[in-house]
């Protein structure tokens, strides 16, 4: 019960800090929300949890803010200004993990406390080869089919009150292009098809539930006003 009380209260508070970012930032706040939530995604993601009597990971609340910090991009600023969030988002992914990799590589000093601290990032950092593999072109892939289906959609649902359709549309198909490329990659011979699976499912049903939460949420970010704002055919133009 505990756990889901405070999860419930884990993703308020996420999505409280996402709209307080960009009230405060406007779009740069967008881009460092992303920047800093690819790294802190995969960084939950290394703990697991039971909720609901499923075991899952953490890190699918921020790393579904992504995805909508994208869409507001491609909502408010056009195409090109989302595409380049998801280049600076993948840049911070591949650089984070580079620079870990090579400070886990550093001798300790030869100290109680130097040797814990050590251990303890190797846990959270020294991810598996297929671990970051997976979770880098799973970003890279669904986060271009998001922009790519999210300005289809715009073509299709341009109405101001359809952009429930847009942002779920597009959110929910690249969840699941992320969810099976990670998974494929990062699990695929490792347990049993069953099992994988089981990931699978359960993984893409959160993320799915935490986008369809996150729609009053995107409404309530488009009403914001910023001096840089510009209509979507200014911006790609």
């Amino acid at each position: 019960m505990f756990n889901l009380v405070w999860g419930l209260f884990f993703v308020i508070v996420n999505f409280g800090l996402f709209l307080l970012c960009y009230k405060l930032f406007g779009r740069k706040g967008l881009y460092a929300w992303i920047g800093f939530a690819t790294v802190l995604a995969n960084i939950q993601v290394t703990k697991t949890i039971v909720l609901l009597g499923i075991v899952m990971t953490l890190g699918n609340t921020i790393y579904t803010s992504i995805y909508m910090a994208t869409d507001l991009l491609n909502e408010k600023y056009g195409k090109k200004a989302a595409q380049q969030a998801v280049w600076f988002g993948f840049f911070s992914l591949l650089a984070s993990t580079i620079m870990m990799q090579m400070a886990l590589a550093f001798t300790p000093q030869d100290d109680p406390f130097a040797r814990e601290a050590q251990q303890a990032m190797g846990t959270i950092f020294g991810l598996m080869p297929r671990l970051a593999a997976g979770s880098l072109c799973a970003y890279f892939i669904s986060q271009f089919l998001d922009v790519r289906v999210y300005s289809y959609l715009k073509t299709k649902f341009a109405s101001y009150n359809q952009l429930w359709i847009r942002t779920n549309g597009s959110t929910a198909l690249s969840q699941l292009v992320d969810s099976l490329v990670f998974c494929t990659i990062a699990f695929a011979g490792l347990y049993s098809f069953d099992v994988w699976l089981q990931i699978l499912i359960s993984t893409y049903l959160f993320k799915f539930v935490i986008t369809a939460a996150s729609t009053p949420v995107m409404y309530i970010a488009r009403s914001f006003k910023h001096k840089e704002d510009e209509t979507p055919l200014q911006a790609d133009r």
